[in-house]
C-alpha cells in the first residue's frame, strides 16, 4: 500500500525546516546572545574574554596520596549486588559480589566488652579485605578446642548458620592450627580463614613498594608452609624413566611426595626473598647511617591501625601521603624532612599500623622497616581517642614495640581525633598517660602544642660554644641553625658572635673561632 503523504514530500521544504539546528543555544552555551561575549560565573558577561584566566582551576594538582586513593577506589566491589542473573538482559549490569562471611570467636579471658570489641575489629578487618559480614558468634571457653577451635555443638550450630545465610567463608578470630583448619572445612564444607590469613590478605592488597610487597610475600609463604595439604593423587610419588616400573635411576625408593615438593619450592622462594630484603635493608641502613653521621634527630610515628598516623604526618609535614578511613590503609613507611621553629632539621617517619595479635610472621618480615622505630630519638604513639577501647590499643602497640626492642625509646602519647572523642575518655587517658598531647589531625586542633612538645623532646646538642665567625663563613652559621641551638647571635664589626650548643663534629670545626666569654 502506497503512503498518500509521500506525494507531498519536498526535499527543499525539509531542508528549510532544519535551518538553525546547528546554531548556538543561548541557554546551554556560555556566550551572551546580545553581546557575543562569554558569561561570568554569576551569569553576568565578563568585561573581557581574558578574564577567564582569572577563574580558579577546578582541578588542582593532586597529591601522591590522593592519586593512590583514587587508584584504590577505581574498582570497588559493591554490596547487595549479585553475579547471579535473573534475566539475560541484566548481563551489562553485573557487579562483583562481596564475599559473604560469618565471624567466629572464642572468648577465653577479659570482659564481655573485650570480646565484643575484638569481634567488632574482626568485622572491620573482614570488610577491609572485601567481604560482607552476615553473622558473628563467639563462645566462652577456658581454651580453644584443640580439634575444631570451637566446641562440637557450636560447630553444628555454625554449620546451620552457614547454610541458612548462604555464606561462603568462615573467619575465626585467632590463629588456627593446620588440623583445626582442616577439621572445620571438612565439617562446614566452606572455606575457613583465620585472623592471621585475613591480615596477610589485607597487607597483600595494600602493599605498593617493592620492599613492602616482598615483605608481605615472605610473611604469606612462612604462614602457608605449615598449612600445605594434598588430596588424592597430589600425594603420589614422583617418578621418571622407562625402567624399574617407570622409576629409573634416582627414582627408586620412597620418592618425594607432591606436598614435599611444594614445601621445598616455598623454602627456596623464602630464601630468595630474604636475600632480596637483605639488599633492600642495606639501602635503608645507608640512609639511616647518613642521617646518624650528620646527627639529624628522627621522630617515628607509631600506633594502632586507623588511629590517624598518616593524617598526622600530613598535618605536621605536608607530606601528602594516602589517607583512608580503613585498617592498614598505608603499609610503606614514609620519611619527611622538617625543621623546628629555630631552624633545626629533623626527620619524621610514618610506619605500618599495629593491631591486636599482630601475626609474628609480619613482625619478622617487617623487622627492617620497624627498625626505623627502634632507632628513632622519639616515638609519637598515636591513639584513637574515639575508639571504644583506647587503653587496649595502647597495650597492644607497646607489646609490639617491646618485640622490636623499641620499649626504651622516649615516647609521647598523641591522643588523636579530639573532634570525635568523648571528653570524659580524653580526661581518663590524660590521667592514665600524663605525658601526652590532645590533637585532631582533621581540624588542626592542638597541632601547634604538639609541635612545641616534639621540639622540646628532641635530643639537644651536648657541646657548648661561643665563637666569632668571619662574615665569609656564613656556611658555618647556616649549619649552626640546622644542627645546633643558638642562644645568642650578634653582628659585630669583626664578624658574627654566636653562642649556643652543637654536636661534637660541628663544635670541632668551630673551635678555631672560639672566643672567651665576658667576665
Amino acid at each position: 500500500m502506497t503512503n498518500s503523504s509521500a506525494s507531498h514530500f519536498s526535499l527543499d521544504h525539509a531542508l528549510e525546516e532544519t535551518t538553525g539546528w546547528d546554531d548556538t543555544d543561548p541557554s546551554t552555551d556560555r556566550l551572551d546572545p546580545t553581546t557575543d561575549e562569554p558569561d561570568g560565573p554569576d551569569g553576568e558577561p565578563f568585561e573581557d574574554a581574558s578574564d577567564w584566566a582569572d577563574e580558579p582551576d577546578p582541578e588542582e594538582e593532586p597529591t601522591v596520596g590522593a592519586m593512590e586513593l583514587a587508584e584504590r577506589h577505581a574498582l570497588r566491589r559493591v554490596a547487595t549486588l549479585r553475579t547471579d542473573l535473573e534475566d539475560i538482559t541484566e548481563v551489562e549490569y553485573r557487579q562483583l559480589r562481596l564475599e559473604r562471611v560469618v565471624l567466629v570467636g572464642v572468648w577465653t579471658e577479659g570482659s564481655v566488652e573485650d570480646a565484643e570489641n575484638s569481634m567488632a575489629e574482626l568485622a572491620l578487618l573482614a570488610e577491609t579485605a572485601g567481604s560482607e559480614v552476615l553473622e558473628a558468634i563467639y563462645q566462652r571457653r577456658q581454651t580453644p578446642d584443640p580439634a575444631t577451635y570451637i566446641g562440637r555443638g557450636k560447630v553444628d550450630g555454625l554449620k546451620e548458620i552457614v547454610a541458612a545465610t548462604g555464606a561462603d567463608t568462615v573467619i575465626c578470630d585467632g590463629e588456627l592450627a593446620p588440623s583445626q583448619l582442616r577439621n572445620l572445612e571438612d565439617r562446614l564444607k566452606v572455606k575457613v580463614v583465620d585472623r592471621t590469613a585475613l591480615i596477610l590478605d589485607i597487607f597483600a592488597q595494600h602493599a605498593k613498594s617493592k620492599e613492602g610487597q616482598a615483605q608481605v610475600e615472605l610473611a604469606q609463604l612462612s604462614y602457608m608452609k605449615q598449612r600445605l595439604r594434598g588430596w588424592g593423587g597430589n600425594l603420589s610419588r614422583q617418578v621418571g624413566g622407562r625402567v624399574a616400573g617407570g622409576a629409573g635411576i634416582g627414582g627408586r625408593g620412597p620418592g618425594e611426595t607432591k606436598i614435599e615438593t611444594d614445601r621445598r619450592r616455598i623454602n627456596t622462594k623464602i630464601a630468595k626473598l630474604r636475600r632480596e630484603l637483605k639488599e633492600m635493608k642495606g639501602t635503608r641502613d645507608t640512609k639511616r647511617a647518613e642521617r646518624r653521621r650528620h646527627q639529624i634527630p628522627s621522630v617515628a610515628i607509631a600506633g594502632y591501625t586507623n588511629a590517624g598516623k598518616s593524617s598526622l604526618l600530613n598535618r605536621l609535614t605536608n607530606a601528602g601521603v594516602l589517607v583512608e578511613d580503613s585498617l592498614f590503609a598505608t603499609l610503606d613507611p614514609t620519611t619527611r624532612r622538617t625543621t623546628t621553629e629555630d631552624g633545626r632539621v629533623y626527620t619524621m617517619s610514618d610506619t605500618v599500623g599495629f593491631v591486636r595479635h599482630l601475626p609474628h610472621q609480619l613482625v619478622e618480615a617487617f623487622r627492617s622497616t620497624l627498625e626505623e622505630v627502634a632507632d628513632a630519638d622519639l616515638i609519637l604513639h598515636v591513639v584513637d581517642g574515639s575508639h571504644p577501647d583506647p587503653e587496649g590499643q595502647i597495650s597492644a602497640v607497646r607489646a609490639v614495640l617491646a618485640d622490636i626492642d623499641a620499649a626504651g625509646v622516649p615516647e609521647l602519647i598523641v591522643i588523636n581525633k579530639a573532634d570525635q572523642a568523648d571528653p570524659m575518655v580524653i580526661a581518663r587517658l590524660q590521667q592514665r598517660e600524663p605525658h601526652c598531647v590532645v590533637v585532631s589531625a582533621k581540624t588542626g586542633e592542638g597541632i601547634a602544642k604538639a609541635l612545641a612538645v616534639i621540639e622540646s623532646e628532641l635530643p639537644r646538642p651536648d657541646v657548648e660554644f661561643r665563637v666569632l665567625l668571619p662574615y665569609e663563613r656564613g656556611d658555618l652559621v647556616n649549619r649552626i641553625h640546622q644542627q645546633g641551638e643558638i642562644e645568642s647571635l650578634e653582628h659585630t664589626p669583626e664578624g658574627t658572635l654566636v653562642s649556643g650548643r652543637a654536636n661534637a663534629d660541628l663544635a670541632g670545626e668551630l673551635e678555631e673561632y672560639a672566643v672567651a666569654a665576658p667576665a
